[in-house]
Order: structure tokens, then sequence, then C-alpha cells
């Protein structure tokens, strides 16, 4: 299966050197210089993933992004300045599942982009018959990558869906910040908690008929999370 790439960066010139390296790894990278151009090949073309940086003429990469998770669950790895831990926290809110310090080194990005397309991609071809996890109401495919309340589908990111298949798997059983972040993650673990705290506030978002009291996805004081085996 060949994959297919779409950055965007203002910067051609990254984008030259990471075509070069994405060729060695037979994934095809498609060139944007700002986030309009981004979201035009997007719509004409079939996408696996998208790194984009924050920064961008006409429509910066937080703009691109919330508009692909309104039809999109591809994986989305975000490029941000040193230091602005805010664009971090704001691109995983909005749904990244990654994201990159600039200066970058391109071998790292091609591994993390890697890392995300075995991730989001390799686990359906490896499934050889429909699982599902069920809780309450809850209904979480394993082939499909899906959550569904009810009849009720609820769009989840790839990362969201990793942790999910994690602690749903294990109702009731107590999951560490550590053990959260190396399910969904293909780097090491730097006890960088808020990444952790981020995604779940947004599952409870998006299941918790009160996010700020949640009886599905519980907090245990000093220790982690757990997923409530049988909350209703």
């Amino acid at each position: 299966m060949e994959y297919v790439v779409l950055a965007a960066d203002d910067e051609i010139e990254l984008l030259d050197v990471l075509e070069l390296y994405m060729g060695k790894e037979q994934i095809k990278l498609l060139k944007a210089a700002d986030g309009i151009e981004a979201m035009r090949i997007f719509g004409e073309q079939t996408v696996h993933l998208v790194l984009l940086d924050v920064m961008m003429p006409k429509l910066d990469g937080f703009g691109v992004l919330r508009k692909i998770r309104e039809t999109s669950k591809i994986p989305a790895i975000m490029c941000t300045a040193k230091g602005e831990d805010y664009d971090k926290i704001l691109g995983l809110e909005l749904g990244a599942d990654d994201y990159i310090t600039k200066p970058y080194n391109p071998m790292e990005v091609v591994a993390r982009i890697k890392a995300q397309l075995r991730r989001s991609y390799d686990y359906l071809v490896e499934q050889k018959k429909e699982e599902v996890i069920t809780l309450g109401d809850f209904h979480l495919h394993l082939n499909e990558g899906c959550l569904y309340r009810g009849e009720e589908a609820i769009a989840l990111t790839k990362t969201e869906f990793l942790i999910l298949k994690l602690m749903m798997t294990s109702p009731g059983r107590i999951f560490t910040k550590q053990q959260i972040f190396n399910s969904a993650w293909d780097e090491e673990y730097m006890g960088d908690d808020s990444t952790v705290m981020v995604h779940m506030s947004n599952l409870r978002a998006k299941i918790e008929e009160n996010p700020k009291n949640p009886v599905w996805i519980k907090t245990v004081k000093g220790l982690g999370y757990k997923f409530e085996k049988g909350a209703r």
C-alpha cells in the first residue's frame, strides 16, 4: 500500500527535503505552501496523514485542522515553534495526534509519520474478525476504529481510539499516565502529563453527559485513570 502524506508549510525548502526522505520510504508527499492550498489538495486527493505547520499564510495550521476534523479523523501532526506550549495544547484539543517542534530533524519527522501510519492503518489489516467491546451503551468497534453510543456514532481521533481501546479492554483497571501514553504514542514517555490530560479531557467531552462530573472515565488521584465497568 502506498501512503500519501499532505504537508503544508510556507517554507517550501523544508518540504523539498522531507520529500527526499519520504521517497526513500515509498511515501508520497503532496506539498502545499499555505492553508488554502492544503485544503484544495485535501479535497481533491486521497490523503492518509497531514503534516501542518501552525504558522502559515491565508489559513493557519489550526484552521486547516479544524476543517479536516469536520469530515475526517486521519492522523494529523502539527509543527510548532520551539517553546510554544500553547500551540501544542491547542493542536491536541483540536484533534492533532502528535506534534513536532521546529527546527526539526527530517529523519525524526519521517519516523513519526511512519509510526502514525503504522498505528492508524496496519492494525486494521491485522484484524481477522470483527471485534466489539461493549460497556453500558458504548460499543467500541476494533476493526472499524470507531465508537458508538447505541446507534449514535461518536467521532474519535486515532489517538483517542487507542486510549479507549486500552481502557475498555480492561474496565475497572487503573492505568497510569505513562501506560496510557505508551499505548497511543510511538515515542519515549518524558513525563509530559499534559498531553495525556488533554486527550482525556477531549474524550470526556465526547462521551460524558457532564464532563466535569464523569461517570465513565474516572480519575484515581495520584494513580491515573480507569474506565468504569458499568457506570449505569
